[in-house]
């Protein structure tokens, strides 16, 4: 099974592997970004197309809501795991679609009722109402799935996937709504973001909804015992449940012990978080991450 290509604006495929890995092998992990639209740029290319009226200033929900450092350690890892087994590889899949407009680690076909159930925000947001924009973007969102599946569909028999999103330091208590600028900007003023909870450092989201583990054990077993001295808190889907809503659930179940959902908390890529503004990520933290998180998951293949 052949990998997939990049594709302009939607999908960015890389490809790393170790010095004794073959040209054509299947890989032994896929990673991927499914909100690794991150930049400005990105939003921008693709808000200057659409015909619908979108909220004011909806660039700010877009630095609030994006998965800021995820690529970059994404790309940190691949390099340590080819480095600890140089006859593997590793393939990056990372988003160019901004999940401000259409979220690609969801199902649309699921209904706000089970988006809701899942506590995740919906796939299609609900300020895109041109005809064009849903086609637009319903386009660019099934190439993209169908790299992800053909990417996972590559994978080598013990192969396994981890999907990487950031998540922002505190649970805000807002709806995804024509207000969501409005209400963000009231959440995070002075006084008011310090009443919201403070999120755990990682987050394994890998709970069903009737409370099945899907995450792999040993994996989680062993990041845990690797933030321990540093006083990092490591969460058993405490953020939201792993659920079928979302394309995360079909990555993860489709190879069971194989798939590892995980979030991290974005202050940690940072040197201060700036919830509305394009964040400056540093090599040195997502260094540290790497470090802590890549011999874990080289317990897949212990």
């Amino acid at each position: 099974m052949s990998l997939p290509q990049s594709i302009p604006d939607v999908i960015d495929v890389t490809r790393i592997a170790g010095p004794e890995a073959t040209v054509d092998g299947a890989p032994s992990l896929v990673i991927e970004v499914p909100h690794g639209a991150t930049t400005a740029a990105d939003f921008e290319a693709v808000r200057r197309l659409l015909k619908s009226p979108l909220p004011a200033d909806l660039i700010d929900f877009f630095f609030v809501n994006t998965d800021t450092g995820a690529p970059e350690l994404a790309e940190a890892i691949a390099e340590r795991v080819v480095a600890s087994a140089p006859t593997r590889s590793v393939v990056l899949l990372r988003s160019r679609i901004p999940r401000t407009f259409i979220d690609c680690n969801r199902r649309l076909d699921a209904s706000l009722a089970e988006f809701k159930a899942g506590g995740v925000a919906p796939g299609l947001m609900p300020w895109i109402t041109a005809p064009d924009d849903v086609a637009l973007l319903r386009e660019r969102y099934d190439r993209y799935v169908a790299a992800t599946r053909a990417a996972a569909d590559a994978l080598a028999d013990d192969g396994a996937t981890l999907l990487l999103h950031s998540y922002a330091p505190r649970t805000v208590g807002v709806e995804v709504d024509l207000k969501i600028v409005e209400s963000l900007h009231w959440a995070y003023d002075g006084e008011q973001l310090t009443t919201w909870p403070e999120r755990l450092e990682m987050d394994v989201i890998g709970r069903g909804p009737d409370g099945t583990l899907h995450a792999p054990v040993a994996v989680v077993e062993a990041l845990t015992e690797a933030l321990r001295p540093l006083g990092w808190r490591i969460g058993d889907s405490a953020t939201y449940a792993l659920h079928p809503s979302t394309m995360g659930w079909e990555h993860v179940v489709r190879r069971p012990g194989r798939g590892l959902c995980l979030e991290i908390r974005r202050d940690l890529f940072v040197d201060a978080f700036e919830p509305f503004a394009e964040a400056r990520i540093d090599p040195t933290r997502v260094a540290r991450l790497a470090d802590l998180v890549t011999p874990a998951l080289m317990r897949w293949w212990a």
